[in-house]
């Protein structure tokens, strides 16, 4: 077990002891590759890691030795065409198993990774490159991704090489041509190369309500702040198989596909579907047997419209959801036909978890639970004033500057300003509404923005109005 080594306590006797004694402990040099990947693969080399599979009868399964050694591989790769501490990588590549030795492979040079979707087109990926000053560029063998990649790169400067994954491509290098040639040993860096806590690891593009996307910036530590996502919230099991449905460009995928799960030795089911087929997805949770599952609600509601009585998901001991509200009717359904039912979690590209529905008290369906004990949540008004029980106001994480939480954003990368602006006051505001009942459960009411949110997606209206 590595929960230990970052936790002061594992166990508690009800949410109120949760709440209150929770504490989060590391090294000033943690770093997610090294101390969670390459540690277990230390203890329990043939212990699971990653079960993949996809649509065309490919399927592998990977142990922490294999990702271990095939990150260092690709660590030395990285290193020879150029790329090293603070350098930054952008990565599309939905759900290819590449993305997990990518990522742990670039966590361990200390470069900054920034995970994007299939659907950004030259005009995105122009601005992103530009934006963060992206080196290198690592995607699927796919023709669209590859052709808007290609031209947009004559207008990114910092942009010096490409990598494509899955299969060659002329003129691209072929990853794992490249990293079948690299030894297998990469050692810690030390010095001024070494990573501290507090080192930008991962930069996330998401939408606000002025201008284009903007970027979020977390650091080394931000992987211990998804331990409350996945083992209170998601309740994943060391040894069995956890799965988030999301693509890899997405806020969701670290919430669910890798740091807080692999932190708790649980096992992460990726299924690399072409397209969400509510059936094919039901065979896939019935066929590998997995005991915890999460999906944003949409994914439930287009599920219920298939006979989910045909498949055996007996395995699942628990269901979890976030991206948008879930509403009692599909929860009511899915508890009728599972046993089961859906555990609410909010929160935002911005952080790890901020509300849940937790084990120790029982679900108000509609509700988006309580307050994770790793910030301190206040309901405040327009005048920045706390509102009563019952009264809406604005979800806001207290006390910041002086206490940032593990897990919450530390800025904007590339823009001091606003970072200034949004974090260093007394408290963040997310934007989102709700209110709160007399028992402490949070009820989401909507943004109080112009932000619209499409399937879990924060779409900004300065992008709707380009698209028009």
């Amino acid at each position: 077990m590595l929960l230990d080594r970052y936790l002061s306590r594992i166990e508690f006797d009800s949410y109120e002891d949760f709440k209150e004694n929770y504490r989060v402990n590391f090294p000033e040099n943690f770093n997610f590759g090294f101390d969670i990947v390459d540690e277990w693969a230390k203890q329990e080399p043939e212990k699971k890691a990653l079960v993949w599979c996809n649509d065309h009868n490919e399927e592998h399964t990977f142990t922490f030795k294999d990702i271990s050694l095939l990150s260092n591989r690709a660590a030395n790769y990285f290193r020879s065409i150029g790329i090293q501490k603070g350098d930054v990588v952008m990565m599309i590549l939905r759900r290819r198993w590449e993305y997990w030795i990518c990522a742990v492979a670039l966590h361990k040079l200390g470069a900054i990774i920034i995970p994007s979707t299939l659907q950004l087109t030259k005009k995105d990926i122009v601005y992103r490159g530009n934006a963060a000053q992206v080196k290198s560029i690592v995607c699927i063998n796919d023709d669209f991704v590859i052709g808007q990649v290609e031209q947009a790169m004559p207008d990114i400067p910092t942009l010096q090489t490409k990598t494509v994954v899955g299969a060659p491509r002329e003129g691209w290098h072929f990853f794992e041509q490249q990293i079948a040639g690299q030894s297998e040993t990469f050692e810690r860096p030390t010095g001024e190369a070494a990573t501290r806590w507090n080192d930008i690891m991962l930069v996330y593009f998401t939408s606000g309500t002025e201008g284009m996307p903007k970027m979020i910036q977390h650091n080394f530590a931000h992987p211990l702040g998804h331990i409350v996502t996945a083992k209170y919230w998601q309740r994943v099991q060391e040894n069995k198989l956890h799965m988030s449905v999301s693509d890899s460009g997405w806020a969701k995928f670290g919430w669910g596909k890798i740091y807080g799960q692999w932190i708790c030795g649980a096992v992460i089911f990726a299924y690399d579907m072409d397209k969400f087929v509510p059936a094919k997805l039901l065979e896939k949770m019935a066929k590998y047997k997995l005991t915890t599952f999460c999906a944003p609600p949409t994914m439930y509601r287009f599920m219920l419209l298939e006979n989910v009585a045909r498949y055996d998901l007996s395995s699942i001991q628990h269901y979890a959801t976030a991206g948008e509200p879930l509403n009692a009717e599909v929860n009511m359904k899915w508890q009728r036909l599972t046993g089961h039912n859906i555990y609410q979690g909010f929160g935002q590209t911005e952080g790890s978890v901020l509300l849940a529905d937790f084990q120790w008290d029982d679900i108000k369906i509609g509700s988006s639970g309580k307050p994770s004990p790793l910030y301190d949540i206040r309901l405040l008004d327009a005048d920045g004033k706390e509102v009563g029980t019952g009264e809406e106001g604005c979800i806001c994480v207290m006390d910041v500057k002086n206490n940032p939480p593990t897990g919450l954003f530390t800025g904007y990368y590339h823009n001091p300003e606003m970072t200034k602006e949004k974090l260093l006051g007394d408290y963040y505001n997310t934007c989102d509404m709700a209110w709160r009942d007399s028992e402490g459960y949070y009820w989401f009411v909507g943004r109080n923005d112009d932000v619209i949110k499409c399937s879990g997606y924060r779409i900004g209206p300065f992008e709707v109005e380009s698209a028009l």
